[in-house]
C-alpha cells in the first residue's frame, strides 16, 4: 500500500504543480524542480533514488517516441546539417572539453593535495554525462516563449539524437576502465551503435506499419503505439545487437508519425494523440519532480568525500561554466564554417540572434542524472561526480531555463505569425475543398440524390469559409455564419442530450444503445469545441495579416499593387441590397469591392466568375495580402 500511496502522491503533486505553473505563467519543468528540491528536505518524504534502468528503459523511450511522432520528418531532413552538428559534434566536443576540465581539477589538483586522482576515463565519462541537453526542457520553454519554428525544429532534432551520442561516449569511457580503446575501436563502436540503431528503427517501423494497417480498432492501434518505443529500444539494446536504442526509438517514431495519415484511421490518430499527450505530460513532469527529489540524499553522500569542500565547489563551478561556454564556442564557429565550406543550407542561413538563442538553450535533464548512476561503484570520487551531474542539471534548468525568455525578448526574435498561419490555413482548406469538389463531380452518378450532393458540397465549403472568417475584423458587430452555426448547433446538442438522459432515467432503452447515441453527440460537440478554441485565438484577436507571404505566380506578378476602389465604403452589391459582409476583397483588375466566401453572398467570387479578373487583395485595414483565383496562390 505504501508504494501505491507514493505513486498517487507523486502524480497528484505533478498535476497540481503543472497546473499552478500555468496559472502563474512560469515554466512547469523549472517549477517542479524547485518543488522537488524543497520536498526532499521534508522529514516525511522518503529517500527517492533514480535507478538508471528505470529512466533509460522506462522514461526515455516513451518520451523520445512521443516527441518523434510529432516531429515533421521533412523539417527534420531539411535541418539535418544543423541537427548533426549539434547532436553529434557538439556532444563529443562537450564531453571532451568537460573531461579535460574535470581531469585537471579532480585529477592533477587532487593528486597534488595527496588525494586519489580522478582517471581520465572517469573525467571523460562525466563529460559524456553532462553533454546532452534535455529532450523536453529546451523545446517546452522554446515553444512557450514563441521562438521561430526553425529554431524549435533544430532544438527538437538535437534533443532527439544527442542522447545516443552521449550514451555511446559514456559506454566507451566505462569500457576504457578495463581496456584502453583505440581511435579505430571507438569509431567502429559508434558506427555499430548508430547504424544498428537506425536499421533496427527502420525494421520496427516497417513491421509495425504493416501490422497497424490491419487494425481498425482505435484501442488496439493505440495499444500497439504505446508498445512501439519499448519494442524498438529493447530490440536495439539486446546483447546480440548492442546498437543504440535511442536512435531506434527516434527512427521508429519519425517514420510512424510521417506515415500516420496513411496507415491509421482518423479515430486511431485521435485516440493515439490524446493518449500520448496524457502519457507525455505525466512522464516529463514526473521526471523534473524526481530530479529535485534527488537533492538531499546526493548532498548527504557528498559529505563522505575525502576531497576538500573548496575543490569540490571549484570543480562543480568549472564544469558548469564549461558546459555553458562550450556550446556557443562550438555552435557559432562551426555554423559559419559550414556555410563557407558547404554553402548555405537548403532552408537558408540561421540568423545570428537565433544562433545565440540556440547556444543558450542548453538545459540538461533526467538523462544526465540517470547516466551518472551507471558509473561503476568503485569509480574514484563517484559521489562528487554524481553531485556535479545534479548541479549541472539543476543549474542549467534554473539559470538558462529561467533566463531564456528574457534572451528571446532582448534579441527580438520573431515567433510564428498567427495571422500568416491563419491565412495559409485558409488557403490550404480552400484548395482542399476545390480538390474534393472535383472528386465529387468525377464520381457522381445520375442515381446519386441531389440533396445528398448539396450537403456534401456545403459541408466542405463551410470548413473553408470558417478559416477565412478568422481573418475578418476582430470583435465584429456581425456574427459570422460559422459562429451562428456553432451557437445554434450547440443549443440543439444540449436538447438532444437532455432527451437521451430522460430516456435513460426512464429505463426504456438498453444502456449500450444509449452510450452509442451519447458518443455520437460527444464526437460532434468535440469538433465544435475545437472550432471555438481556434476562434478564441481568431476573431477575438487581430489575425489580419500584416505581411505578404510567399507563393507568387504569373498573375500575382503582373497585377498592380494599388487600385482605386469603386465602393470604398464596403461591398458594392451588399450596399445596394442591404446585405452584410464578413471580409472584403478588392479586385485588382477593375477596383470592384466584394465580400469574401465566408460572407453570405460571396460577391468577390461571383465577380471573378463574371469577369475572370484573376487577382484580388484584402480590403481590410492593415492587410496587404493578395489571392490569385486561377492558380490558388497567395502573394
Amino acid at each position: 500500500m505504501h508504494i501505491a500511496i507514493e505513486v498517487v502522491a507523486l502524480v497528484a503533486v505533478v498535476a497540481a504543480g503543472a497546473a499552478l505553473a500555468r496559472r502563474l505563467g512560469i515554466s512547469a519543468p523549472l517549477f517542479l524542480v524547485v518543488i522537488g528540491i524543497a520536498a526532499s528536505y521534508l522529514p516525511f518524504i522518503p529517500r527517492v533514488e533514480l535507478a538508471p534502468e528505470v529512466v533509460l528503459v522506462g522514461f526515455l523511450p516513451p518520451l523520445l517516441y512521443s516527441a518523434a511522432i510529432k516531429t515533421s520528418l521533412l523539417d527534420f531532413t531539411k535541418h539535418r546539417r544543423s541537427i548533426g552538428l549539434l547532436s553529434v559534434g557538439l556532444v563529443a566536443f562537450t564531453a571532451l572539453g568537460v573531461g579535460v576540465v574535470a581531469w585537471w581539477l579532480l585529477g592533477a589538483v587532487a593528486e597534488g593535495l595527496g588525494q586519489q586522482p580522478l582517471p581520465f576515463w572517469a573525467a571523460f565519462a562525466i563529460g559524456a554525462v553532462v553533454a546532452p541537453p534535455d529532450a523536453v526542457a529546451a523545446t517546452a520553454i522554446a515553444k512557450r516563449v514563441g521562438l521561430p519554428r526553425r529554431v524549435v525544429t533544430i532544438l527538437e532534432g538535437e534533443s532527439l539524437l544527442n542522447d545516443a551520442t552521449a550514451l555511446v561516449c559514456l559506454r566507451t569511457a566505462i569500457a576504457a576502465a578495463a581496456v584502453t580503446p583505440t581511435v579505430l575501436h571507438v569509431g567502429l563502436d559508434f558506427l555499430r551503435a548508430a547504424g544498428g540503431g537506425v536499421l533496427i528503427g527502420l525494421i520496427v517501423a516497417i513491421l509495425l506499419a504493416k501490422i497497424r494497417r490491419r487494425f481498425t480498432d482505435p484501442v488496439l492501434d493505440t495499444t500497439l503505439s504505446l508498445t512501439a518505443p519499448f519494442v524498438a529500444y529493447i530490440a536495439a539494446e539486446n546483447h546480440y545487437v548492442h546498437a543504440s536504442g535511442v536512435l531506434a526509438v527516434v527512427v521508429t517514431g519519425l517514420l510512424l508519425g510521417h506515415k500516420a495519415p496513411i496507415i491509421q484511421s482518423a479515430k486511431s490518430r485521435m485516440s493515439e494523440r490524446t493518449n500520448w499527450r496524457t502519457f507525455q505530460f505525466l512522464l516529463e513532469n514526473t521526471v523534473f519532480l524526481l530530479i529535485g527529489l534527488q537533492t538531499r540524499w546526493i548532498l548527504d553522500d557528498l559529505r563522505g568525500s575525502p576531497l576538500p569542500a573548496w575543490l569540490i565547489a571549484m570543480a562543480t563551478i568549472a564544469v558548469f561554466a564549461a558546459v555553458v561556454l562550450l556550446r556557443p564556442i562550438w555552435i557559432i564557429p562551426t555554423t559559419l564554417l559550414s556555410r563557407r565550406v558547404l554553402g548555405p543550407s537548403r532552408p537558408g542561413p540561421v540568423s545570428f540572434p537565433a544562433l545565440i538563442v540556440v547556444s543558450w538553450a542548453g538545459m540538461r535533464g533526467v538523462v544526465t542524472l540517470a547516466a551518472v548512476f551507471t558509473l561503476p561503484e568503485d569509480t574514484p570520487h563517484r559521489e562528487v561526480l554524481v553531485f556535479i551531474a545534479l548541479a549541472v542539471t539543476a543549474g542549467t534548468l534554473l539559470v538558462q531555463g529561467s533566463t531564456l525568455p528574457w534572451v528571446v525578448r532582448r534579441l527580438r526574435l520573431p515567433g510564428p505569425d498567427p495571422a500568416e498561419d491563419a491565412l495559409q490555413e485558409a488557403a490550404v482548406l480552400q484548395g482542399a475543398h476545390r480538390a474534393a469538389i472535383e472528386k465529387l463531380d468525377e464520381i457522381t452518378t445520375p442515381s446519386d440524390p441531389p440533396a445528398v450532393l448539396d450537403i456534401l458540397r456545403q459541408r466542405g465549403e463551410a470548413r473553408a469559409q470558417a478559416a477565412w472568417e478568422r481573418l475578418g475584423r476582430p470583435e465584429s458587430e456581425y456574427e459570422t455564419p460559422s459562429e451562428a452555426y456553432r451557437r445554434l448547433r450547440i443549443a440543439m446538442l444540449e436538447a438532444e442530450r437532455s432527451h437521451i438522459l430522460k430516456v435513460r432515467d426512464a429505463g426504456l432503452v438498453a444502456d449500450e444503445v444509449l452510450q452509442r447515441a451519447q458518443s455520437a453527440l460527444d464526437i460532434e460537440e468535440s469538433i465544435l469545441d475545437r472550432d471555438e478554441d481556434d476562434d478564441v485565438g481568431g476573431r477575438s484577436e487581430d489575425l489580419r495579416p500584416k505581411t505578404t507571404p510567399g507563393g507568387a505566380c504569373e498573375h500575382l506578378d503582373q497585377a498592380p499593387i494599388v487600385v482605386t476602389p469603386k465602393t470604398p465604403d464596403g461591398c458594392e452589391e451588399c450596399l445596394a441590397d442591404g446585405g452584410t459582409w464578413v471580409h472584403l476583397r478588392l479586385c485588382l483588375g477593375c477596383g470592384h469591392v466584394g465580400c469574401c466566401d465566408s460572407s453570405p453572398a460571396k460577391h468577390a467570387s461571383l465577380h471573378f466568375d463574371d469577369t475572370k479578373h484573376p487577382v484580388m487583395r484584402s480590403f481590410e485595414p492593415g492587410e496587404n495580402w493578395r489571392w490569385c483565383f486561377v492558380d490558388e496562390k497567395l502573394g
